[in-house]
């Protein structure tokens, strides 16, 4: 009975091992688990953190050559451009609701009737995921803003897109109104295509020149240069012939 009663007690004995080292088993396995969720979330994390800093980083890399350049010293020769031409502009003072269908027969519009409020001047480059509206832009240029616009086949092209991107950028700031600049896409939804082989289009709202400041509307003039590629020579000669000063309402921001 005896010998019974300690076969019985070993088994007891040999269970509860058993049970505890399952138990053991099973809470490693479960910290392993934890260890694994924690790892799987910090690497997810990493990863956006990582997507949110690469296109800045990108950007910044891709546009260090030209730090420390001039606008003119950005791009293609001025050879690249064709000559300025020009047509009477309309539509100075003529404000329509925000949003009211509008549309402009050239490609892209220099002056006509425009939108109440003008895109805010701190924001120098767009892209067409977040471009404001043509009707808004026409506004700017009442203002006497200079605008390059680019064309597709300039938006899929790294090289070029850095270029626009340098010369946006030196133009950043709100106070100085020789910083009135933006440069933004033209794309195939907006209306017809650019001249052929041109793929850079500057526009902007004259006068007729500064002396005309104050002649009316009679002088007013759409100004537009197509480039077939990206050219700082340019829009700096361009923007130095054309300021923000010989326009219908150079002191509006």
């Amino acid at each position: 009975m005896a010998k019974s009663s300690k076969s019985s007690k070993a088994a007891r004995t040999e269970r509860q091992k058993l049970v505890e080292q399952m138990r053991a088993q099973q809470k490693a396995a479960e910290r392993r688990r934890g260890m694994m969720i924690v790892v799987v979330c910090s690497v997810v994390a990493v990863l956006i953190v990582g997507l949110a800093a690469y296109q800045p980083v990108k950007n910044w890399w891709a546009g260090r050559a030209y730090r420390g350049k001039d606008v003119a010293q950005i791009g293609a020769p001025a050879s690249v451009c064709r000559k300025p031409t020009t047509k009477p502009a309309t539509g100075n003072q003529q404000h329509i609701p925000d949003g009211s269908p509008v549309t402009y027969p050239e490609a892209p519009p220099a002056f006509g009737k425009h939108y109440v409020d003008p895109d805010p001047m701190a924001r120098k480059f767009y892209t067409a995921a977040d471009r404001p509206a043509l009707g808004t832009l026409v506004h700017n240029e009442e203002h006497g803003y200079t605008i390059l616009w680019y064309d597709d086949s300039v938006a899929g092209d790294s090289g070029q897109m850095t270029q626009v991107k340098a010369i946006a950028s030196k133009f950043a700031g709100t106070s100085d109104l020789r910083d009135k600049f933006k440069a933004v896409p033209w794309t195939q939804d907006d209306g017809k295509a650019f001249p052929s082989g041109q793929h850079i289009a500057f526009t902007h709202w004259s006068v007729g020149g500064v002396q005309n400041a104050a002649a009316g509307a009679a002088q007013q003039q759409g100004v537009w240069q197509y480039c077939s590629s990206v050219s700082g020579a340019a829009l700096s000669s361009f923007m130095d012939k054309y300021p923000f000063s010989d326009s219908p309402e150079p002191n509006g921001m």
